[in-house]
């Protein structure tokens, strides 16, 4: 956790990671605008120190990660106040959190700065309001989530989730589970590697990324998998010559699952950005025919698709067609693929943790609409798979309503398909009775994912 901003010479109040950090979170409010995206935008066009990107990537995160607790908190200092405009609202927010959840950074430097903003940002009045609210909040502490009584509305505001995301996951693993989710999404996601061991060894790997300085471990979940404790792998001369690439561990174990073999022909159905389409393609090759052919509805995400792939040095082995999947019954050769992949589009729960802003962007009502694109994919690509052939379905979500129900019910609509438990080297993991595998964020520190394998007969 980045405890305190860079202390250089002063530079304008504007440039300051605060006041970005503010006109992000605004942005991010008002427009739905993702909080990664723009935060990359902003730092490429301002000039920050390594330590100012830190801090600033650390109050955006922070700020989103902890909304409703900090207005929970916030409500009795502006009860009063008829009409605060969002940025205002920002400010406070981002305050407060420097105040409350952030380790070393003095009072009045944090009330100095949000002082400084008001008055470039509104006139007078704003910052004396601003000045007011603060000092008010240091005198007198604030009000504790523990003195809720209803406990999913308290588990709702200690974590800051919308009260639906909190009942859906209760009732669909439990209120001792739902905590343990909301709380492992609240902390920090780790940085993982993926191993491109048709090139180097994952040892040689790990001792090259050390003799430059990166503090790297062997994943628990995934067996070509790293784990980066600091710095940004991507500089590294391994990242360039295609010898490691950025993925999350839970998503390695499609191409696992996928027992991918040598000579097999693979469709994956929505590709974009290539990562497992790469890793699969890993495991082929073109001496035995092994192809990949990867599926996007969008141009632009194809060519993310054959960067990856050139990059990676499995080109050869790597086509891409512009297709919506739920259109590829129709357009392409039935029973033409040993394995298909459907890594559908999803509600993406699962990746609360490194894009908090998800929580305040879906609802019930998207998951629904979703379950319903997600089983005409998978009901489009079946007559594709040879007889014999797995498809294996995966999404970076945490909802039954996404996974357990729509692989089941296409099971039920196809009936000379099976269930098979998910294959994985890492025999610890737990699958469920009928053979599929949750990994829920809190097991290993993954992204929140589930994986379901199916055979045709």
């Amino acid at each position: 956790m980045q405890n305190h901003p860079n202390k250089s010479q002063p530079k304008p109040i504007s440039q300051t990671s605060r006041y970005l950090a503010v006109a992000i979170l605004e942005k991010v409010e008002k427009n739905q605008s993702f909080s990664n995206v723009l935060l990359n935008e902003t730092v490429q066009g301002a000039s920050l120190t390594p330590e100012d990107r830190a801090f600033l990537t650390e109050l955006v995160y922070g700020v989103i990660q902890n909304k409703r607790l900090l207005d929970y908190q916030l409500e009795p200092f502006i009860k009063k106040q008829k009409k605060i405009d969002n940025w205002v609202k920002q400010l406070l927010r981002l305050s407060l959190y420097q105040m409350t959840l952030l380790d070393k950074i003095p009072m009045h430097a944090v009330v100095n700065e949000a002082v400084r903003i008001a008055k470039k940002r509104g006139h007078k009045g704003t910052s004396g309001f601003v000045n007011g609210v603060l000092r008010s909040i240091d005198r007198d502490g604030t009000r504790l989530v523990s003195a809720i009584e209803n406990s999913d509305e308290r588990l709702a505001i200690q974590y800051s989730y919308p009260d639906w995301i909190v009942g859906l996951l209760k009732e669909e693993i439990g209120i001792d589970e739902t905590e343990k989710v909301l709380e492992s999404l609240s902390s920090r996601a780790k940085l993982s590697l993926r191993v491109n061991t048709t090139l180097m060894k994952v040892t040689e790997v790990i001792k090259q990324l050390q003799e430059e300085g990166f503090n790297v471990r062997q994943s628990e979940v995934a067996k070509d998998g790293l784990i980066c404790e600091n710095g940004l792998p991507v500089q590294s001369s391994l990242f360039k010559e295609g010898i490691i690439t950025i993925q999350d561990e839970s998503s390695m174990l499609v191409a696992e699952a996928m027992q991918v073999e040598e000579g097999d022909r693979i469709l994956d159905a929505c590709s974009a950005p290539g990562g497992k389409t790469t890793h699969m393609a890993t495991f082929l090759t073109k001496e035995a025919g092994g192809s990949v052919l990867a599926l996007d509805i969008h141009a632009n995400k194809l060519k993310r698709v054959l960067e990856n792939a050139d990059r990676l040095k499995v080109q050869d082995r790597v086509k891409v067609k512009e297709m919506d999947a739920r259109e590829s019954a129709d357009q392409l050769e039935h029973e033409q693929f040993d394995k298909i992949l459907v890594d559908a589009p999803c509600s993406g729960l699962g990746l609360m943790r490194r894009k908090p802003d998800i929580r305040y962007q879906k609802s019930m009502k998207d998951i629904l609409s979703l379950q319903k694109v997600q089983g005409d994919i998978l009901n489009s690509v079946a007559p594709l798979l040879k007889k014999g052939g797995r498809l294996i379905y995966s999404t970076c979500t945490i909802t039954k309503k996404e996974n357990d129900e729509v692989v089941k019910q296409f099971i039920k609509e196809n009936p000379t398909f099976d269930l098979e438990p998910v294959y994985t080297h890492h025999e610890e993991l737990a699958k469920s009775k009928e053979g599929f595998l949750h990994l829920y964020p809190h097991y290993y520190g993954t992204d929140g994912f589930f994986i379901a394998s199916i055979r045709k007969r």
